[in-house]
């Protein structure tokens, strides 16, 4: 059977204690559970580089560095001080310029994972930098491929966020270069954007909708919503349906997309990490509903709940 006419698998519990994500052995340090940059925030928004980059460490990353604009850079430092923060000029906006880009790669190229868009306000100058660096950084390389061919090495992997996406339909070559290496996070309208058409067709079939984005632009996607459905390039796609309606707050999606960036640097594939990130973020949402209550929890709450969810994940217990 096509792959396109396969329905969804369920994202459970179940499911992911059979693909178990990779654990530091007692002798590593923080070297071996990976490095992230998150490209992050503006003057208008520096909370969204705050919540992926805690969520980047809550997944288990072991280094932490943030490139945001100048101006809000020490008090990100301040709030954050596990985190390396680097400030960067600033557009009129109050964004990152666009020019960045060439500190940015030779940054991003020590990295195991790049976060770039959460909290980035000016557009035209995300779209711009978001593609320089895609061009200007390798590929990366997976040994398991084929270890003669395809040694360990290469560039980062990627997660892609909010304004990120922006520029991605009217230039999918920079993203396409890093084809299998790519998560992107989008919710209907920034997918409909992706599509050129109506968010109201993406909400008529969302599946649909996520594996003609995957298949184009050879990345994962994990399209937020009641329901998330996570697709990979080849149209293989999961759905999580267990996650509650207090998840539909601000900030929510940025932590999501530290999530999946942490679980990358940690060594998991892009789709067990979609996989998990998206399972993570909505157990994160019922631990708090069922003490906090279904609404008025803040998605900087969600964040330390991550540890909880996923250590009740390795014991094989439901997460209370």
């Amino acid at each position: 059977m096509p792959v396109d006419r396969i329905e969804e698998i369920a994202v459970t519990a179940e499911l992911l204690r059979g693909m178990p994500l990779p654990q530091p052995d007692g002798d590593g340090d923080k070297e071996t559970r990976g490095r992230v940059l998150v490209i992050a925030g503006s003057v208008p928004v520096p909370g969204g580089a705050l919540l992926s980059a805690i969520g980047a460490l809550r997944a288990g990353a072991g280094k932490l560095q943030i490139a945001t604009a100048a101006s809000i850079a020490p008090h990100l430092g301040l709030a954050l001080p596990e985190a390396l923060v680097a400030g960067l000029p600033e557009t009129a906006e109050g964004g990152i310029a666009a020019e960045s880009g060439e500190a940015l790669a030779e940054r991003a190229s020590r990295c195991d994972t790049v976060l770039i868009g959460p909290g980035m306000m000016d557009e035209a100058a995300v779209v711009e930098l978001t593609a320089d660096l895609l061009t200007r950084l390798d590929p990366a390389r997976d040994p398991a491929q084929d270890p003669a061919l395809c040694p360990a090495g290469g560039g980062p992997r990627f997660v892609l966020d909010a304004g990120a996406l922006a520029g991605l339909r009217r230039d999918p070559a920079p993203v396409q270069r890093h084809a299998g290496n790519v998560v992107i996070t989008p919710h209907a309208g920034e997918m409909a954007g992706l599509l050129g058409c109506a968010r109201d067709r993406v909400e008529a079939d969302p599946l649909a909708a996520a594996r003609q984005v995957a298949a184009h632009l050879q990345v994962v996607v994990a399209l937020k919503g009641s329901c998330t459905r996570i697709v990979t390039p080849d149209g293989r796609a999961w759905a999580y349906r267990g996650g509650t309606v207090g998840l539909a707050t601000s900030g929510s999606g940025d932590t999501l997309a530290g999530i999946v960036a942490g679980l990358l640097a940690r060594g998991a594939s892009p789709e067990q990490a979609a996989i998990w990130g998206v399972y993570l973020h909505g157990e994160a949402g019922n631990r708090l509903s069922r003490r906090i209550g279904p609404l008025g929890f803040l998605a900087r709450e969600l964040l330390a709940e991550i540890p909880a969810a996923m250590a009740a994940l390795a014991e094989g217990v439901e997460s209370d």
